[in-house]
């Protein structure tokens, strides 16, 4: 795989994952840490409706994720910042070998004209999250 496409796969499996369908729990002593992560994902020009369908597909279809959010960037009409929050790192890897997800990575794809800032954080509660 050239890195490229393992940079694309990396991370838009982190960004195309959909939320949610486990119920809300929050990450306790002796539990695993929860996972998070936020990063910039930038549209191809006039695509970004249409990339922002695909993730916001399936919302309530991934075991682990307490939180997926899709947001405009007011100041980019072709960028978007997706911030989720899971219950573990392994749940958020799983959700990379779905077939759904991985059919929403192919069909996002060609969305995608570049990355942008991202980070991976460890949350450690907030609203909705307990």
């Amino acid at each position: 795989m050239d890195p490229t496409r393992r940079t694309f796969v990396a991370t838009a499996g982190t960004l195309v994952a959909g939320a949610c369908l486990a119920p809300l729990r929050v990450a306790t002593a002796g539990d695993s840490r929860m996972h998070g992560l936020i990063g910039k994902m930038t549209a191809a020009a006039g695509k970004r409706d249409e990339l922002v369908a695909i993730l916001l597909e399936g919302v309530h279809e991934m075991p682990g994720c307490l939180s997926y959010v899709v947001a405009h960037d007011p100041k980019d009409a072709d960028a978007v910042w997706i911030t989720e929050v899971w219950d573990s790192e392994a749940s958020h890897k799983a959700s990379l070998q779905l077939p759904a997800v991985r059919a929403a990575i192919a069909r996002a794809m060609p969305l995608i004209a570049g990355f942008g800032e991202g980070a991976t954080t460890v949350p450690v509660g907030g609203h909705g999250l307990g």
